[in-house]
């Protein structure tokens, strides 16, 4: 059937051909069955599209925990302020890209930042985050999400109120070269040439030069331009080391893929947030600057300390303890028995609950 969009991924669906990363490292294997765990992967590694030769239905799933987030009143007054501020967003963007009238900054900033009520904790702005994306997949829905993950993040390394609000905005602003793809690209259904590859990797460097010259600090500007760089030089449009990419933009990679891949789907709930920790501590944390990615791991797993869990195995406990070593196998206790995660190789968190 062509290529499909990784986000439009479904467990089910057989790989057509070997998956490669931006640096020709291989991914996946042709004739493989993805699952949760291999999607997620898929998103890791920024991977856009990937060749599919079998399709099946997507299978509704009930997750109890992503269920009572979505029908509480935080959420529902969460999704009407997110709706009508992407609304803004879509029409600042186009601006942006099709006029030379002043950047508005303030507005920007002033809509992504009044979703988060100032006495929410972590845990309840993530748990909105993860769950918003099953009603609005789109680019701009992602962009405010990253954009929130970007200003949580800055309240955890304890930044400036400016340095917060420049974060935001570079999260808020970081996509805007998806904007310029020509829609043949973007919403073609057969399979795409290595030329439209490298047309869809150019969002980088189209967002960079939509923004450069409307007088935003240059650290927004890098976000643009550098938010698929990676530390280890796996990354684009220009493979930068470590000390060559912006410090914002590092972050903002982060939040970038993180959203990716814990966003809900047609299918499931949001993906277990301990999943995706294991997936960043398996496929190399080198890839990530480790005062940012240990900070932002460590944090995540910590907002989720005393939470109900269910086990691979089904049991069902509390998370008690963090393991700093191994922050995806926390020790849980089921019952009256403790059991260390990390001393269990094939037993993990399946699911909040």
């Amino acid at each position: 059937m062509g290529y499909v969009y990784t986000k439009t991924l479904t467990p089910g669906m057989v790989t057509a051909a070997d998956v490669f990363n931006f640096n020709d490292q291989l991914i996946i294997p042709a004739h493989t069955t993805l699952d949760d765990t291999l999607i997620s992967r898929l998103e890791y590694y920024s991977i856009q599209r990937v060749n599919i030769i079998e399709e099946t239905q997507p299978i509704p799933e009930e997750n109890s925990y992503s269920s009572k987030i979505v029908n509480s009143p935080n959420f529902k007054q969460f999704e009407e302020k997110f709706t009508e501020n992407s609304t803004i967003l879509q029409q600042s963007m186009q601006t942006i890209l099709d006029t030379e009238a002043p950047f508005e900054e303030e507005t920007l900033l002033d809509k992504s930042a009044s979703l988060v009520n100032p006495t929410a904790t972590s845990i309840e702005v993530f748990d909105m985050i993860h769950n918003m994306r099953q009603i609005d997949d789109s680019t701009y829905a992602h962009c405010i999400n990253v954009s929130l993950i970007c200003r949580i993040m800055a309240k955890w390394l304890k930044f400036s109120e400016e340095d917060t609000n420049i974060l935001t905005l570079g999260g808020l602003l970081h996509d805007i070269g998806k904007l310029s793809i020509p829609d043949s690209i973007i919403n073609k259904k057969g399979k795409l040439t290595s030329e439209e590859f490298e047309v869809m990797k150019q969002h980088t460097t189209n967002g960079y030069e939509v923004l450069h010259n409307k007088g935003l600090d240059q650290r927004i500007i890098n976000c643009a331009l550098m938010h698929h760089e990676r530390c280890d030089g796996s990354g684009y449009p220009k493979g930068l080391q470590s000390s060559e990419i912006d410090d914002f933009a590092k972050i903002v990679a982060i939040a970038d893929v993180y959203e990716a891949m814990t966003a809900a789907r047609v299918y499931r709930g949001p993906q277990c947030p301990f999943k995706v920790i294991t997936i960043f501590e398996n496929e190399g944390l080198q890839k990530y600057d480790p005062q940012y990615i240990l900070t932002f791991l460590e944090r995540i797993a910590s907002s989720y300390m005393n939470n109900t869990v269910r086990l691979s195995d089904g049991r069902i406990g509390e998370i008690i303890l963090i393991n700093p070593n191994i922050l995806s196998k926390p020790v849980v206790r089921c019952k009256d028995e403790y059991i260390d995660l990390s001393k269990n190789p094939s037993l993990y968190i399946e699911e909040l609950v």
